[in-house]
């Protein structure tokens, strides 16, 4: 399948090209899933934890939480896929449903982040956003004007930010190539983003999944395993014209 979806590329010479991935192209990163079977901390699960009515009942317990995950991503780094990605140039845009920061630290210019950034935080009485990659000295963060700080991110229950979804949409329909790496294909309303896109699709996932029907080619194996191949027949397309 994967020689097919080279094929494939080398005829259709895409020149604007979408990667939407999900949590799979960071698990050889080691950056473990957090929803499912394998999701709980200190019997938690991610759902638990990962609403506002989580943060406004124990704020101190979530911060917990996701000081752990940004532990764990600060010593993460970006693998095969991640950097093949990146070197898709101002060729590729990122659309992504992870929260690790990893596309950008791999060079990935343009990243559209569906679902917000562990390394940001905004405050909940101004609204204002920064940045905040270290470790905090006390739990719960605060604000300069004394409100709490919560986590940049998009919990259960809330709504998809306005400009990336719009963004990513139109992204989706520009692009004459659309890779899906490494996303389970039932998160909504991500999973239904793939759908607007009517061109050449490839699926890199070792599994099937949500989204296998409606891509061109399904490729069963992992994105730091197929990922280079397919962006190397993207570029030396690209570099041949």
């Amino acid at each position: 399948m994967l020689e097919e979806a080279i094929e494939a590329i080398r005829r259709v010479v895409p020149r604007r090209v979408v990667a939407f991935t999900g949590a799979g192209v960071s698990a050889e990163s080691g950056i473990p899933t957090f929803r499912g079977a394998g999701g709980l901390w200190r019997n938690f699960r991610s759902e638990d934890l990962a609403t506002p009515e989580a943060f406004a009942r124990d704020p101190e317990l979530v911060w917990e939480w996701y000081e752990w995950r940004r532990g764990l991503v600060r010593e993460a780094k970006p693998n095969a896929a991640h950097e093949a990605i990146a070197r898709l140039g101002d060729a590729g845009v990122v659309v992504t449903q992870n929260v690790d920061g990893l596309h950008a630290r791999a060079g990935s210019q343009d990243v559209i982040e569906l679902h917000g950034n562990l390394f940001r935080v905004r405050c909940v009485r101004e609204g204002k956003v920064r940045e905040a990659f270290d470790a905090f000295p006390t739990i719960p963060p605060r604000c300069e004007c004394g409100a709490l700080l919560r986590p940049d991110v998009v919990w259960f229950g809330e709504i998809l930010p306005e400009q990336a979804l719009t963004r990513a949409s139109e992204v989706m329909q520009a692009a004459d190539l659309l890779l899906v790496i490494g996303t389970s294909g039932v998160v909504y309303p991500a999973a239904g983003l793939v759908s607007l896109h009517r061109g050449l699709s490839i699926e890199i996932n070792p599994q099937a999944s949500g989204v296998s029907s409606a891509c061109t080619y399904a490729i069963p194996m992992t994105a730091a395993a197929a990922t280079p191949a397919i962006v190397e027949a993207i570029l030396e397309e690209i570099h041949a014209d």
